[in-house]
């Protein structure tokens, strides 16, 4: 393969990676927002403490679409130490949303439901960066070349096997 081709197919790999996090992502900012308003429509509770429930109720929807959708093909091996490094990922990621609607919520004054899921929106597109970089660099590794290689040659067998193929006599 060419160097040129090489690059192509990283940037492919890259461009689809993006695309499931995204959905992935967007499902979760679904269940973020959903969860946060209706904590603030039926609770009391602060705007702060009301945006963590949610944020950690999407954590966990999330750890499940990555783990399953996004990052299937990446290795499975320590299960342990990748929920474990996505937990500390993820809180950090919900300190940095969570901070940017406390700065504007305590220090601003700016506590109105719009303002308040403005800056919300606000913080989780900060957050998602610093995830998207997190999770693909420590949590969610890269299998090396020669055992994806090894992954997709099997994963062709076993479409193989599925499907009767036909002889020639």
């Amino acid at each position: 393969m060419t160097e040129r081709g090489s690059v192509r197919l990283r940037l492919d790999r890259l461009g689809r990676e993006i695309a499931k996090f995204g959905a992935v992502g967007a499902v979760g900012t679904l269940v973020n927002f959903g969860v946060f308003n209706l904590v603030r429509h039926v609770t009391d509770l602060h705007v702060v403490r009301a945006s963590v429930i949610a944020t950690v109720v999407a954590i966990a929807f999330n750890y499940v679409g990555f783990r399953y959708f996004t990052y299937k093909d990446r290795d499975k091996s320590g299960r342990t130490k990748e929920l474990t490094l996505f937990l500390l990922f993820s809180a950090v990621g919900l300190v940095i949303e969570n901070g940017v609607l406390y700065a504007a919520t305590y220090w601003f004054g700016w506590d109105g439901r719009l303002q308040a899921n403005f800056f919300k929106f606000l913080g989780m597109g900060i957050a998602t960066l610093f995830r998207f970089w997190s999770y693909r660099t420590w949590v969610f590794k890269a299998l090396p070349a020669r055992e994806t290689t090894v992954a997709h040659a099997e994963s062709f067998l076993e479409e193989t096997d599925e499907k009767p193929v036909a002889r020639r006599s």
